[in-house]
């Protein structure tokens, strides 16, 4: 079982695999650019703002408490309403949609404010000219089928969707992607790096023997190249050398 390490001894990995981590770190964010380039396809969104209110209510009723209380509270009911099938059905028939009212419905988000007579839908397609239509198609079959089911006429569309002169795609964000790529591949691959130390039982430096077993180096030995050259001069300074035998030195022939 090995030992606790210690914020030195991490250091000390993480220093060994530097290289490694930056490379996993720079490939998932390029892999992240890329997918979200090429793969990922452009969303374009548009909005349209949706009043609770009566349309012909007279000075008294406009500041009337329990109507505008009423009114706040009509609210929820109507954002529900609103991506009903019933109401997204007849806007496929209209706008001559191919889609089911499921799908239809993942493409629309109702916002709603707090104590608030005023609520938002927004479309999401792959097409800005689509949103558009989607949004502004769903507000006005909305409006007419309140005026069927609920027998008022309280709804009023403030600011019907228009098509922008040019649209950017809210999705997919290109560099928080990038981002986020860059964050999963930096975990991953210090990740791998502690995995990486954990397996590697060998020894490869002096720094090694001391930190894993402990014990002071007090010589090493270097290391020769198998195809080394040794050079003809190394004989001849060999052959000159002084031997020790017996006590006596003599000189080498």
């Amino acid at each position: 079982m090995k030992e606790a390490i210690s914020l030195k001894d991490i250091f000390h990995m993480l220093k060994k695999q530097l290289l490694m981590i930056i490379t996993v770190t720079l490939l998932a964010g390029a892999a992240g650019a890329l997918v979200t380039h090429y793969l990922m396809k452009p969303k374009y969104d548009a909005s349209t703002r949706i009043l609770v209110n009566q349309s012909n209510a007279n000075q008294s009723t406009l500041y009337d408490t329990n109507a505008l209380q009423t009114n706040v509270q009509l609210v929820n009911t109507y954002s529900v309403i609103i991506d009903d099938p019933t109401v997204l059905n007849q806007v496929i028939r209209n706008l001559n949609l191919n889609m089911t009212a499921g799908q239809l419905q993942g493409m629309l988000t109702v916002n709603t404010v707090q104590n608030s007579q005023i609520f938002s839908l927004t479309a999401e397609t792959g097409s800005p000219e689509l949103s558009v239509r989607i949004v502004n198609g769903v507000a006005d079959v909305f409006k007419t089928q309140v005026q069927k089911v609920m027998k008022v006429d309280n709804v009023n569309v403030l600011s019907p969707a228009e098509l922008a002169a040019s649209s950017t795609p809210v999705k997919p964000r290109l560099m928080m992607n990038i981002a986020i790529s860059i964050v999963i591949g930096l975990i991953a691959s210090v990740g791998l790096a502690f995995l990486l130390d954990y397996l590697d039982n060998t020894i490869k430096t002096e720094e090694d023997v001391e930190r894993k077993l402990g014990f002071p180096v007090i010589g090493a030995v270097s290391h020769i190249g198998r195809y080394r050259e040794i050079k003809p001069e190394s004989f001849a300074a060999a052959a000159n050398c002084e031997r020790l035998i017996g006590g006596e030195h003599v000189e080498a022939k």
